[in-house]
């Protein structure tokens, strides 16, 4: 079958610390573990957050045998376009469960949604705006 629309994405990187990525993107974005490996021998530790129903999941990979530094610059974003206000209460969240609020170097992001870096240095834009690719 080829590539379509409805084609499932996965967004692969390393993490230096899987359980507080998973503190920053379940209980801060309220995202669900998908799938969780941890502790077989020769693979490495991964998990995966998402929603269900997405087209899409975020994978975070742990190898304590082969350990890769997460590489984020600030141009490394996961952009989530709410189409409304960002809420406050959902910030203070993100920030509680280990992220931290910057500012972008790119002034459309600061106009147009709030910036945080999770655990790992990783970018998500929570965006005022709303998207459609139609």
């Amino acid at each position: 079958m080829p590539f379509t629309g409805a084609s499932h994405i996965r967004i692969a990187r390393p993490s230096r610390d899987l359980v507080r990525a998973e503190r920053f993107w379940v209980r801060g974005l309220d995202l669900a573990v998908l799938y969780r490996v941890t502790g077989e021998p020769g693979l490495p530790d991964l998990l995966m957050v998402g929603h269900p129903d997405a087209s899409w999941h975020l994978e975070l990979v742990h190898d304590a045998q082969h350990p890769e530094e997460p590489r984020p610059t600030e141009e490394d974003l996961l952009v989530i376009y709410l189409d409304g206000p960002v809420p406050d209460e959902l910030v203070s969240r993100l920030v509680t469960h280990g992220g931290k609020r910057v500012s972008s170097p790119n002034p459309y992001w600061n106009e147009w949604g709030v910036t945080l870096e999770d655990p790992d240095g990783y970018r998500l834009v929570l965006s005022t705006r709303g998207w459609s690719n139609s």
